[in-house]
């Protein structure tokens, strides 16, 4: 049964900024204040605070735990079940911003993965520019992101997540798809069909720059979806992303290797200011499982 006392410490520690705090505001030993809070996490399922932060620091969970305390007058019975729903549920809706190449296959398996898990969660997810997806995160207007490396961003904790090596889009009949690999001595003279510009499409003509070879650039698409269809109508070659144009086994497009590998990174990031809340790390967990899955595909 929850303990009132437990709650009166928590509201104290929440006041007074910190157990120590609490503790010598109340006149009690601070041991007392911390083995009431961990009584009180231990029935509640989760963590109120975080560990190791001078200050008292509470987790997403106590954050919503702590609204639950302040607003609710229906007694002890409406603050567990407050708390079996912050256990079960989360804080609310849980924000996933993801790029394009991740948003149609390996992100909605995570997610269904965790609604077997967590009947009822509820996910919000956004496909913005990469820009967008490090500047909400950073905010913590999402609680998870998958983009695209950037060399440096405040305010957010990073983690590699998953790295593909690009392939070469040919259209169904074109000679060289009697190859086995692609390189830049091979398109010399093709027509070729650009991504935006950034980090992976200056890798690119960093190789061709390398080989000797200037490009030929034909058109310009910002997805790999757009370069595939071009490719399509034998508008051009392009130099892709193999997890998105496997996906479009309706065009009449041939995917072979090309060299030298050019790997097409993703990193996976939270906010930095406080550890994941709890569904966002079993989240977290489920996209690792689905990437390692992926890896394993031939």
């Amino acid at each position: 049964m929850m303990n009132p006392a437990h709650l009166d410490l928590f509201r104290a520690v929440l006041r007074y900024g910190g157990m120590t705090r609490a503790a010598g505001a109340l006149g009690i030993g601070q041991p007392h204040v911390s083995r009431a809070i961990a009584g009180l996490e231990a029935e509640l399922g989760f963590a109120l605070f975080v560990r190791g932060h001078g200050a008292a620091l509470p987790t997403r969970e106590g954050e919503a735990f702590a609204r639950e305390v302040e607003r609710s007058d229906a007694g002890l019975e409406r603050l567990r079940e407050a708390g079996r729903r912050i256990r079960d549920l989360g804080t609310g809706p849980l924000r996933v911003a993801c790029q394009p190449s991740l948003a149609a296959g390996l992100l909605p398996r995570a997610i269904r993965a965790l609604s077997e898990d967590s009947p009822g969660i509820h996910v919000a997810v956004h496909v913005p520019s990469p820009e967008t997806i490090w500047s909400w995160t950073a905010s913590e207007q999402c609680d998870i992101g998958l983009v695209r490396p950037q060399p440096s961003h405040e305010g957010v904790v990073s983690e590699p997540f998953l790295a593909m090596d690009a392939v070469c889009a040919l259209p169904r009949l074109h000679v060289l798809t009697a190859q086995t690999t692609i390189t830049p001595a091979d398109l010399a003279d093709a027509p070729l069909i650009a991504g935006a510009p950034g980090l992976f499409q200056h890798r690119v003509e960093a190789a061709f720059a390398e080989a000797g070879v200037t490009p030929r650039i034909a058109f310009t698409a910002q997805y790999t979806a757009a370069r595939c269809g071009l490719v399509a109508e034998g508008l051009g070659i392009a130099i892709v992303d193999p997890l998105p144009a496997r996906n479009l086994a309706g065009l009449p497009i041939v995917l072979r290797p090309f060299r030298p590998r050019l790997p097409i990174e993703t990193v996976m990031i939270h906010p930095a200011g406080r550890p994941p809340g709890r569904i966002a790390e079993r989240l977290m967990d489920h996209l690792r499982a689905q990437r390692d899955v992926l890896r394993d595909e031939p």
